[in-house]
């Protein structure tokens, strides 16, 4: 791990670039993380109005260091930019989480609440983390599942559902009641299963004529973890690889937060310490 660099000035010379959807969700969260930002280093704050703009912000950014206030989908939005510009191992990026899906900002490390993240930001120190990159040069910071989950059971995106956060409620509601009315599904009954071939450094590890439930691919270590669970066994299949193929009939898949498909081939690479972020020292 490594600190960030300060400039000549001796004060850290930041690019704020604030997420409109985290301007809407919680203003006051951003008005703090702002604040903080600013009294300890030399910072210009960027207010993008969408992805194309909030694109041309971070590659004018020069030699400052890119800080992102938004949720999740920003810091992929961020992520995927730096990846297709080449740019991810020029230097490190910074996150305030700031909206309704944060918990991949979570599970990387990063503070969820508006001060702590900012404090990281300027007082933490830079870990390279791994990456997976698909064939498409599409790429994913956390856990990779196959196939998706049907719309019905996958959490909601940004933002609520139709008729804003009080039809989610409302519906929920009939949900619950719902649910007390009407037996429950038995599990064995509820659970489908998938005609896919996974292939892990070009070792087949299940073919089609064995239906799979589910393939999960995670970043450990510098490799990727895959996990293969059926209904034929109570054992999922497990496998260490720098490379993973999955083909078969048309499958989406879930890739950190976002849903993808459908296709039907797709190889990811694992990139050991392909970019960096700022955390806490004491992560």
């Amino acid at each position: 791990m490594s600190a960030p660099e300060p400039a000549e000035n001796g004060a850290q010379q930041l690019l704020v670039v604030i997420d409109p959807v985290a301007r809407r969700t919680d203003g006051e969260s951003v008005r703090i993380a702002k604040d903080v930002l600013s009294a300890g280093a030399t910072a210009k704050i960027c207010l993008p109005d969408g992805p194309a703009e909030f694109a041309r912000v971070l590659a004018r950014r020069g030699a400052r260091r890119p800080v992102v206030i938004g949720d999740d989908h920003a810091l992929l939005r961020t992520v995927a930019l730096l990846h297709r510009e080449r740019e991810l191992s020029a230097g490190a990026l910074s996150l305030v989480p700031v909206g309704v899906s944060v918990e991949l900002a979570r599970s990387l490390g990063v503070p969820t609440g508006a001060v702590a993240a900012a404090r990281a930001v300027l007082d933490g120190v830079v870990r390279r983390l791994d990456l997976l990159v698909d064939d498409s040069d599409g790429v994913v910071l956390g856990d990779l599942r196959i196939p998706a989950l049907p719309p019905s059971d996958e959490r909601s995106g940004r933002g609520g559902g139709a008729g804003g956060p009080g039809g989610s409620s409302v519906w929920h509601t009939c949900r619950s009641l719902v649910r007390t009315l009407v037996k429950p599904v038995p599990q064995l009954l509820a659970v489908h299963t998938h005609r896919l071939r996974v292939e892990a450094d070009g070792v087949l590890l299940s073919d089609l004529d064995e239906p799979v439930e589910t393939v999960t691919v995670r970043s450990r270590g510098g490799r990727a973890e895959v996990v293969i669970r059926t209904r034929a066994s109570a054992e999922p299949i497990t496998a260490s690889a720098l490379s993973v193929t999955v083909s078969g009939a048309d499958f989406r898949y879930r890739a950190d937060a976002a849903v993808t498909g459908p296709v039907r081939t797709r190889t990811w690479t694992l990139r050991a310490g392909a970019w960096g972020l700022t955390l806490p020292a004491d992560a």
